[in-house]
């Protein structure tokens, strides 16, 4: 990685600006090559760190290709801990390919897939994990999101799993130690007492980080909320409300939609991931069967169900259905939508009130068609998804891989606890102290392979 680098780091697309990133060994010298500062005799070598220039690039015939703004990074105090150059130019994408192709044939070459901060990685700047946060926070969707890639880049996360690493190779070397005086075998340097109370402590540490995942993985990717019920409830129309366009074919006529409808949609700063399903009945289309297992599935995968009711139909039509549906709803918080209030009078609404209060959850009466009540249907969404307020400090496991890690070095730590229980050997006890200390350090990079690092940064961006 002692080569130097270029890639355009703003989005493909016209734009006012765009920044070209260079980095690298020779960075700087490779920049100021083609870079003529308005100040004379200026060089960039001469720049100090974290400083900006306004000249001109020019090409091999010493032709202004554009004027630009070329901001000084000096290692080790940049992002990628190298020395760094950033070229804000024009938006135009021939005048970026055109200061790129003056880059290449000054010895650079183009960066790979999050190459930037794999070198911020490898040069100590962060760990992997708040490398990985990176590429979160560029994605990120809403303000929950945003908040947890943030503290986890700040080094939140990595500080908590730093903290359990550290007190458990303090204990892991005291029994090693114990094991190179084996033939005193009433030597016992580390406290057994005091090492059962550090695996209870870390054992609910790791528990709570683990079990944050289901919480962290919705703000991530959205909170999954099915929308079910019979057909010509009303779903579809619900589904275009909340998403503010017309996503689902809405018609009379029964089982017209026959597969999974998904859309994304942010509610008070909440990503919601809605799932709009087939119409449930009784039917003898097979391919309107095949929808409507799909809703079932789809159900048991959501946190939260929307199960919209027909309240201009009579009151006991739904008796056969509602059977199947509480085999789904398992622990999932419930909303009973009582759809189509605008054809149906205040004695009417009570009886279904009271009919339904056997299934628990929230209720509302709307009406899709003309969004009476709709407004007051977002807020019981919001307070039903459950989704704590994100404080600055807050740590939330959000990543796959971490969570897979997390629950290998469980497993591991409950080991050392049962192996302290049965009073086993030593060395039986520093290999599981051992493997906990392992997975936790996969997950701050600590201990990795390439296969690892290749797979996680070919996610990035190229300029990133």
């Amino acid at each position: 990685m002692s080569d130097t680098i270029c890639a355009v780091s703003t989005a493909s697309g016209l734009g006012a600006i765009a920044i070209v990133r260079v980095s690298g060994d020779h960075a700087i010298e490779t920049v100021d090559s083609i870079f003529q500062s308005s100040r004379k005799n200026f060089k960039l070598n001469e720049a100090k760190t974290h400083t900006a220039h306004y000249g001109k690039i020019l090409n091999d015939k010493t032709e202004v290709i554009d004027e630009v703004l070329a901001t000084v990074f000096r290692a080790p105090n940049s992002f990628t801990g190298e020395d760094s150059v950033e070229i804000a130019c024009h938006g135009s994408h021939y005048i970026q390919q055109e200061i790129i192709k003056q880059l290449l044939s000054k010895g650079c070459r183009i960066a790979t897939h999050g190459e930037f901060t794999q070198r911020a990685f490898a040069n100590g700047r962060m760990d992997l994990s708040q490398a990985e946060a990176v590429a979160d926070l560029i994605a990120c969707q809403n303000k929950a999101s945003h908040r947890l890639a943030m503290n986890q880049m700040r080094g939140g996360f990595s500080k908590e799993i730093s903290i359990l690493r550290d007190r458990l190779l303090t204990f892991t070397s005291l029994v090693e130690l114990e094991l190179d005086f084996s033939d005193h075998e009433e030597l016992e340097f580390a406290d057994r007492s005091e090492l059962k109370a550090l695996a209870e402590e870390i054992l609910k540490k790791i528990g709570s980080l683990k079990n944050s995942f289901s919480t962290g993985n919705a703000i991530k990717n959205g909170i999954p909320v099915s929308i079910i019920g019979e057909t010509n409830a009303g779903k579809s129309t619900l589904l275009n409300y909340l998403l503010k366009e017309d996503k689902a074919i809405v018609s009379d006529i029964h089982g017209t939609t026959r597969d999974v409808i998904e859309d994304t949609v942010i509610i008070d700063g909440l990503l919601f991931r809605f799932i709009d399903t087939a119409g449930l009945r009784n039917t003898s289309d097979v391919i309107e069967n095949m929808g409507i297992e799909r809703s079932y599935k789809m159900m048991d995968k959501a946190s939260v169900v929307l199960w919209v009711i027909d309240a201009s139909q009579p009151l006991h039509h739904l008796d056969e259905l509602s059977v199947s549906i509480m085999e789904h709803l398992q622990d999932k918080k419930l909303i009973k939508v009582f759809n189509k209030v605008d054809l149906i009078d205040d004695p009417t609404q009570q009886a279904f009130s009271d009919y339904y209060k056997k299934f628990k959850g929230d209720e509302l009466f709307i009406s899709a068609k003309h969004t009476l009540n709709t407004d007051q249907l977002e807020q019981i969404l919001v307070k039903a998804s459950q989704i704590p307020e994100i404080g600055e400090n807050d740590v939330m496991v959000t990543n796959m891989r971490h969570y897979e890690a997390l629950n290998n070095a469980y497993s591991a730590i409950l080991r050392v606890q049962d192996g302290l229980e049965n009073n086993i050997s030593g060395d039986f006890l520093s290999q599981d102290i051992r493997e906990c200390l392992h997975y936790l350090g996969e997950i701050t990079g600590e201990i990795t392979t390439d296969e690892v690092l290749g797979t996680i940064f070919s996610r990035f961006c190229i300029g990133k």
